[in-house]
């Protein structure tokens, strides 16, 4: 099964295997990572704050809200198939550390 934007259907196409309804080790996998809150994947969005507002808006669920890591901000959501799925907005261009 594959996966595209209603917006844009010329856009990226996500590929969704059915491993771990299919495959018992990758649902084994699957329930670990659930449990110990580690993302499946991660995407990289320009704006964590504005996918976040817009998500929230749908009803997507968020166990980790928009927080600052360092270089990056990152926000948690649970896809609804069994994964959180980590957002992650680079930081690199924002000044972190004082001049010396």
């Amino acid at each position: 099964m594959t996966l595209v934007s209603a917006e844009w259907q010329d856009g990226p196409e996500l590929l969704l295997e059915p491993a771990p309804n299919h495959f018992e080790p990758c649902k084994v996998f699957q329930d670990a990572l659930m449990e110990a809150g580690f993302p499946y994947t991660q995407f990289d969005v320009d704006d964590v704050d504005a996918q976040y507002e817009r998500l929230t808006k749908l009803g997507v669920e968020f166990s980790v809200k928009p927080t600052i890591m360092g270089t990056v901000k990152i926000a948690v959501l649970n896809d609804t198939c069994g994964n959180n799925i980590q957002l992650v907005e680079n930081l690199w261009h924002i000044k972190t550390m004082p001049d010396n």
